[in-house]
């Protein structure tokens, strides 16, 4: 007695059978910032959402990470492969957004004093492009609730009376105007000066400088 072998037909297309199984492409990302950096990792938004990266990973929105530094990162984003330096922020299918720029004034005694903020609060900037790092005093760095003296590192430094105990730290964000930096290094001098935190090189090497007459322009691309 022969067996009867049933034959089943599919009459779906071969493109919307592969769609069903394989899903529909990924979106394309409509916004994209650079968070952190370090060897071969990466801190990144997207779309409002943190991702963590290694070198090689790529993230359900298609965002491939191919290096990293921790000055700029090298990623494949919609099919298009670029380098995207530390704190730089993306957006509008990827469309890279307008530099951002902060004009200040100088004061009556010529320097230049803008109001900014560390780590979300608010506090009077000098810039002051002698100053190796962002200082703040310890008064101050208390009323900006940095925790110094738990994630600070010892050491010693300069200053305009001698040298002074200090505290090494990474401020986690630092921003003047529409210009925001993560992860800038900063130093807390022991006791109450300086009077204003100065703007030191940490941030100011890592954006443009240009003094036109009587106001310096800061600007980055984002």
């Amino acid at each position: 007695m022969k067996k009867r072998v049933r034959v089943f037909r599919w009459n779906l297309p071969v493109a919307a059978l592969l769609t069903t199984v394989l899903g529909t492409p990924a979106s394309a990302v409509e916004r994209v910032k650079v968070m952190a950096l370090f060897s071969d990792k990466a801190m990144v938004e997207i779309d409002g959402k943190q991702r963590f990266l290694r070198a090689g990973q790529r993230t359900s929105e298609g965002v491939l990470l191919i290096s990293a530094n921790p000055r700029e990162a090298v990623m494949e984003v919609d099919g298009r492969r670029e380098t995207y330096p530390l704190g730089a922020s993306y957006g509008g299918n990827f469309t890279e957004i307008k530099a951002r720029e902060v004009r200040i004034s100088r004061n009556t005694h010529g320097a230049f004093v803008t109001l900014g903020s560390i780590n979300g609060r608010s506090t009077e900037m000098l810039v002051d492009t002698g100053a190796t790092s962002i200082a703040m005093s310890e008064v101050e760095a208390k009323r900006l609730g940095i925790s110094y003296r738990l994630q600070g590192t010892r050491s010693r430094v300069r200053t305009a009376s001698g040298f002074a105990d200090a505290y090494q730290v990474t401020l986690a964000s630092v921003q003047v105007g529409d210009i925001e930096l993560i992860n800038v290094d900063g130093v807390v001098v022991k006791g109450n000066s300086p009077g204003q935190v100065l703007l030191g090189m940490s941030f100011l090497q890592r954006v443009n400088m240009d003094v036109q007459g009587s106001v310096l322009v800061l600007s980055r691309q984002p």
